[in-house]
């Protein structure tokens, strides 16, 4: 946005508030032995604009803030009464970030990190005491996170026991290396995660043997060798997300999907995005459907043969292949046997989180700065995914780093992670209006893409729904959705976890858990919300992976001599996988 949101200064007047507050309970305490309770002044919830007009006032339910005082004196008074006592004598810190035994054996730190913790409780109650509509508390919700995040006495080494004390064993060696860790990432632009100098796309990730067999400006289209001696005729297409690079899928080959589905016999394409620079500022959604999704679609058909191919989309990669599919249907075509959907959204009317970020001066925002021409570049898009959960993506890595001196060990996942990627300015308004916003996909007729009219009704192919019931990127309610929305034969299947770790979770592993609903026949109707089919599911344990392998291989048809070369005569190899675009940093 353009400006500080009107709700981030709302949350931020809250914890002032609460700070003068506990100043006056701490004063009233010293001085009468707890009498006199903080009073919160109502009026000063009334935040500014940047231009000065006044906001409407914030307003509190009596009863619950009346209680939520009560609370906030009582814990203010242990506090005080605990006054400054340390090691087992004082209560255990109940946050990880107070956990450590220097946290216990300084009483300062222990005083400080229970009063912390005190006005954060408080401060959420504060939240949820508010009177206003379900978006406007979530939003002061996550002001309110973001602030107490920040402002942690963890953050900070003048306040940190336990950055203290490693400093002294370390005769100061420890705040030396964090001054040169934070030099490094200041360099590099973003902080670390993990020890990124360990890994290499192309050496220890995304290591799977094949080759690229096609190329445009959009993308890659990389075909895996196969690793059985027969392959299903009707070969496999994978649209990974354009804001992320493909080789979460391919991260090592224990955990590559994949490298999974090639083993079962699939003749494996999978879509790479190019990271797109100045040059592709002007690009469109319409682009990304025609020239890439549609393309590979044609590609892949053509280097193979096959009439039909069965393909998977990964989180925004199931909206574009979605919208693909809708647009060959208005044209006739039904290139595709089977559709498997991944942490997607087709129906934005749950998006979670992220829906206080979208509001219509957000968007008209974004396309009044980007509509027409412009980069969203991917190191802010994975700052704001970071500070979604910004206790485990951002300060734990600002503490360890700086303030312990410490090298984050290597980890896969987290340098993906940090592997962004940029996206075209009008890709991407065009994205946040007719989707998270308007959520025009769903509405039969109403969006036009590449000259057709978007019905999502028309995609009949058999449908694997597959969704996180952990995932705060695409809710598992938001997953589940695509039920009500695909009209053809569905399997929903529900995994542990989140997002990425939801998805990433190979059947070796023996890790997890999956629910699914055999009570649903194939093609019968699904119940209207998530959680009535979840009333209806069974667990099992282990990977979700076989379910959905034994299920692709009912739609791939016959079994052929897998190829002995990559590509065909018209499209040859290229280059090796995993491609020069993937290597291109935003």
């Amino acid at each position: 946005m353009n400006s500080e949101p009107n709700w981030m200064q709302a949350a931020q007047q809250m914890q002032e508030t609460l700070s003068a507050g506990f100043t006056q309970a701490m004063t009233s305490m010293g001085t009468a032995s707890g009498a006199g309770m903080p009073q919160i002044d109502l009026a000063a919830f009334k935040p500014m604009t940047p231009m000065g007009q006044t906001q409407p006032t914030i307003s509190f339910e009596p009863s619950k803030l009346m209680e939520l005082q009560q609370r906030y004196i009582a814990g203010a008074t242990a506090l005080w009464n605990m006054g400054l006592q340390a090691g087992e004598s004082a209560p255990a810190a109940s946050d990880r970030r107070f956990a450590d035994p220097a946290w216990q054996a300084n009483p300062v730190s222990k005083f400080l990190a229970s009063a912390y913790q005190l006005n954060a409780n408080t401060l959420m109650g504060m939240v949820d005491a508010v009177d206003s509509d379900a978006k406007t508390k979530a939003r002061l919700r996550f002001a309110v996170e973001q602030w107490m995040a920040a402002s942690a006495p963890s953050n900070f080494l003048a306040l940190n026991a336990e950055a203290q004390k490693k400093a002294i064993e370390t005769k100061g060696e420890s705040i030396a290396k964090g001054l040169a860790n934070m030099l490094h990432d200041m360099k590099q632009g973003h902080v670390s995660m993990t020890d990124e100098s360990v890994f290499e796309v192309g050496k220890n990730v995304a290591t799977t043997e094949g080759a690229v067999v096609f190329e445009n400006e959009f993308f890659q289209l990389l075909e895996y060798k196969a690793l059985t001696g027969k392959v299903y005729e009707k070969p496999f297409l994978v649209v990974p997300p354009c804001i992320n690079k493909f080789y979460i899928l391919d991260l090592q080959p224990e955990n590559s999907l994949i490298r999974y589905a090639t083993s079962q016999g699939h003749r494996t394409f999978v879509i790479s995005w190019c990271n797109p620079d100045k040059s592709m500022s002007g690009k469109t959604w319409d682009d990304y459907i025609e020239h890439a999704a549609i393309k590979a679609i044609d590609v892949v058909r053509d280097i193979t043969g096959a009439d039909t191919v069965n393909a998977l989309g990964f989180c925004v990669g199931g909206t574009i292949l979605g919208t693909a599919l809708s647009v060959l249907a208005a044209r006739g075509e039904k290139p595709v046997e089977s559709v498997t959907l991944l942490t997607s959204m087709l129906d934005f009317s749950d998006t979670g989180i992220l829906d206080i970020f979208i509001d219509e001066k957000s968007v008209k925002y974004r396309e009044a700065e980007m509509g027409k021409g412009g980069l969203l570049k991917g190191k802010d898009l994975a700052s704001t995914f970071s500070f979604l959960r910004p206790n485990d993506l951002v300060w734990n890595y600002v503490v360890g780093n700086y303030l312990k001196g410490e090298t984050p060990p290597p980890f896969d996942l987290l340098y993906w992670n940090s592997d962004s990627t940029n996206l075209p300015g009008p890709f991407y308004a065009w994205y946040l209006r007719n989707c998270y916003f308007e959520n025009n996909l769903v509405k039969p007729g109403k969006t036009v893409v590449c000259g057709e009219k978007i019905d999502l009704g028309r995609l009949d192919m058999p449908a694997y729904i597959y969704g996180s019931r952990e995932d705060h990127i695409v809710p598992i309610e938001a997953a589940y959705a695509s039920t009500q929305v695909l009209p053809g034969e569905k399997r929903f299947v529900m995994g542990a976890s989140g997002h990425i770790a939801g998805v990433i979770n190979p059947p070796a592993k023996k890790k997890r858990s999956y629910w699914v609903n055999d009570k649903l026949d194939a093609g019968g109707s699904f119940p209207a919300t998530q959680q009535e089919w979840l009333n209806g599911a069974g667990e099992h344990p282990g990977s979700w992976w076989t379910d959905w392998s034994d299920w692709l291989k009912a739609n791939a048809g016959k079994q052929i001599a897998a190829p002995k070369a990559y590509g065909s005569r018209k499209y040859k190899a290229i280059e090796p996988a995993p491609g020069r675009y993937v290597k291109v940093k935003a």
